[in-house]
């Protein structure tokens, strides 16, 4: 339960490091008397024991408490013999909302944002003493609806599709030893036309003088070695990688580049080396060859047309909430989606643990990244929002996996979009910003309808109606035929396109639709249609499917939802993760042969040969 492998898969340093996950000391602090009475310069009143990473609402945390306390503390012991010339980082995969940190009563630093990974240099708070201290205060305000909390419920209590509230630590915290002489950070940035990589280096101002090294292998293959001095605290290298050899190329077959069906990986190592030789910093790495883009109303991997059969994934488990409760299950999640027909999932108002993207990366499974979206639009709404993404868009940028930002959902946020140019500017705004930081993948502007600027457009349709509802089921059906039917037939009450932008053209995505409830013992669960036996499920998905499989103008779908969550019973799992059906049955309804305009382009479509 204590997720102890290295917390960071894309930067694995060889350095020793501590997992601080377990057993904490806590309390809540409803009076926010803590920092006034100094609670933190001996030990928390009354305090309980809680299990690190699970937030107190979760059953693993041991607390299991769904009331409402906006102000939490943590403190536990920390054993670490401090030694001259090395630092100490002091990391969290994730904290909701805002963290105070101190080690040994001093304050070492703050942190707002609740999906966001951060680590503070404590190396001046620690002491020579054998035992020290780590305390944490925590402030998540329920009812602010200017916070980012995706599927968080702002009301109190679950509700809808809103769930149970997270509040504190929900990821593992961890203490790093690394050199003053260090690499800080590295972005890859895989160029599959010109099949090479391009290293963007960041080192500490120790550094300075010293050698960095790299070596890229492919297997067993050496595939590129290289040093360079550092003269600087940034650095830029780039790396051929295939070596005018045409079957590690794209061009006849996945070669080396990576694909849901084959998920090759490229190793490297980084090291920095003191003027003696002497390796003073050494990380392990990976990246993915690929390229996602857009031509002729497709999307392409690895300029070729590719149909994305996704599912909704909203990342909650029953006993940890947002937390998985092993790395295991993280895993297991991509593996039995897959076993269903889905090449990927939309990663649903939620900036999930590195280790899923790790397992994303390795399995070979698509993933559309959201960050959770606030209720309402305010000033304080816009600024989270745009340092929660560029906070997101820093640390995952490596991962292969990620092809698709989705900055807002539904107009969740901007609530007045079809009516507001301010809104309409803000979410302009984080389209161009999102690409200004990387643009190497795609970005859809506002999933559902009222989009502006976007790289594809994501319709919801739920109008599926019943099995007896033939008029309305024969609306749905037509309304996937044809790309007009897509863009004009809007299934809601709001249209594909906000007023002043217009469809120019992008790939069509069913983003959304289904969510058929089945098998549930809860009395207030609810689906957006039933069925009572397990053959009338299959029909009922077989019926919604077909509609899709017959179009002549989607380039994918996204289906709803991959497990139950909470009162909403609608996943083809149950939030055990058990499948209501046999895989067997539903993996060919899923996993459909795609005709229309995309399989004719598909068949003839070639990449023009590019000579390396």
């Amino acid at each position: 339960m204590n997720r102890e492998q290295y917390p960071r898969p894309q930067f694995v340093r060889q350095g020793p490091w501590q997992n601080l996950n377990g057993a904490w000391h806590f309390a809540f602090d409803d009076q926010d008397i803590g920092r006034r009475e100094a609670w933190f310069q001996n030990s928390l009143p009354d305090p309980v024991d809680i299990q690190v990473p699970f937030v107190y609402q979760s059953k693993l945390s041991g607390i299991n408490d769904q009331s409402i306390h906006d102000i939490v503390w943590y403190q536990r012991p920390l054993a670490v013999t401090k030694k001259d010339g090395e630092h100490y980082l002091l990391h969290f995969g994730a904290v909701d909302y805002r963290a105070d940190v101190y080690v040994n009563g001093t304050y070492v630093g703050a942190h707002v944002g609740g999906d966001g990974s951060f680590s503070f240099d404590v190396t001046d708070a620690l002491t020579n003493a054998a035992e020290q201290t780590i305390t944490v205060r925590v402030e998540d305000h329920t009812f602010d609806e200017t916070i980012p909390r995706g599927k968080q419920s702002w009301a109190g209590a679950p509700v809808a599709i809103w769930y149970t509230n997270s509040t504190g630590i929900w990821q593992t915290v961890w203490l790093e030893t690394v050199p003053a002489a260090r690499l800080t950070d590295i972005r890859m940035t895989p160029d599959l036309d010109h099949a090479s990589v391009t290293f963007d280096a960041d080192f500490s101002s120790a550094a300075i003088g010293a050698t960095f090294a790299y070596e890229i292998t492919f297997g067993d293959t050496v595939v590129a070695k290289d040093t360079a001095l550092i003269t600087d605290p940034h650095l830029t290298r780039s790396a051929e990688l295939l070596h005018r050899h045409i079957l590690r190329t794209a061009y006849h077959s996945d070669g080396w580049t990576w694909t849901p069906e084959h998920p090759n990986l490229f190793s490297v190592t980084f090291t920095v080396l003191t003027a003696n030789g002497h390796p003073a910093d050494h990380v392990d790495s990976y990246f993915g060859l690929r390229k996602i883009s857009t031509e002729n109303g497709m999307v392409l991997l690895n300029n070729k047309p590719y149909y994305q059969r996704l599912v909704l994934d909203q990342g909650y488990w029953p006993d940890g909430l947002l937390t998985a409760p092993t790395d295991e299950a993280l895993k297991t999640d991509i593996e039995l989606a897959k076993k269903m027909g889905f090449n990927g999932a939309r990663k649903h108002q939620k900036v999930e643990d590195p280790q899923f993207l790790y397992w994303a990366d390795k399995l070979g499974y698509l993933v559309w990244e959201e960050v959770a979206s606030v209720p309402i639009f305010a000033p304080e709404s816009v600024n989270r929002l745009i340092d929660a993404w560029q906070e997101t868009i820093k640390r995952d940028y490596n991962h292969p996996s990620i092809v698709m930002w989705v900055p807002l959902n539904e107009g969740w946020g901007v609530d007045q979009i079809n009516t507001s140019r301010q809104q309409q500017h803000f979410s302009e705004s984080l389209y161009h910003m999102i690409h200004s930081l990387d643009n190497t993948r795609l970005v859809e502007s506002n999933d559902g309808w009222d989009n502006t600027q976007t790289d594809v457009v994501g319709i919801h349709n739920y109008t599926h109606g019943t099995k007896d509802d033939t008029k309305q089921y024969e609306r749905y059906r037509e309304s996937m035929k044809t790309v007009e039917n897509l863009i004009n037939m809007s299934p809601g009450y709001w249209p594909v396109f906000a007023p002043g932008f217009h469809y120019t053209g992008q790939p069509i995505i069913l983003t959304e639709f289904g969510g058929i409830s089945f098998a549930s013992d809860r009395p207030d669960g609810w689906g957006y249609t039933t069925a009572a036996t397990e053959e009338e499920y299959l029909s009922e998905l077989h019926r919604l499917l077909s509609a899709i499989a017959d179009s002549q103008g989607l380039c994918g779908y996204c289906y709803t939802q991959l497990t139950d969550v909470q009162q909403e019973v609608n996943g083809l799992l149950t939030a055990e993760r058990k499948p209501k059906a046999p895989m067997e049955k539903i993996q060919p309804l899923f996993a459909f042969p795609v005709t229309g305009r995309l399989a004719d382009d598909a068949a003839t479509y070639r990449q023009p040969p590019t000579v390396h």
